[in-house]
């Protein structure tokens, strides 16, 4: 629960960045399962938008982390991070699930997008 909201939360925390915004969740918040699809939802329809809106993917962003950190980096570069950060918390996830006996569910995206 914990490391899927963190996934949750570290995207929509990027793309707060991206857009110059708020953040409306904490870095480790955890959500309820029920609330899980329309964070991911709402996730996914703010990064095609930021896509679909993006002239020039080597526009620098500067944000401050969670620590109050000024930092600059490109948008392909935060673009990137979002899915290479949840590629790595998913892997995560599957080690968990084997390591309480469980076989962990495919989470390669073609798997996820069949």
């Amino acid at each position: 629960m914990r490391l899927f909201s963190h996934i949750l939360n570290a995207h929509h925390l990027w793309n707060a960045r991206i857009l110059n915004k708020p953040s409306e969740f904490e870095v480790w918040q955890e959500h309820d399962i029920k609330d899980w699809a329309d964070i991911h939802y709402e996730n996914q329809r703010s990064s095609f938008e930021i896509v679909s809106n993006a002239d020039n993917f080597d526009r620098r962003i500067d944000y401050e982390n969670t620590e109050g950190r000024l930092f600059t980096n490109t948008l392909q570069d935060i673009l990137f991070h979002i899915i290479n950060h949840s590629t790595n918390h998913r892997g995560q996830i599957a080690v968990d699930f084997r390591n309480n006996g469980a076989n962990p569910i495919g989470s390669d995206y073609v798997y996820y997008k069949r």
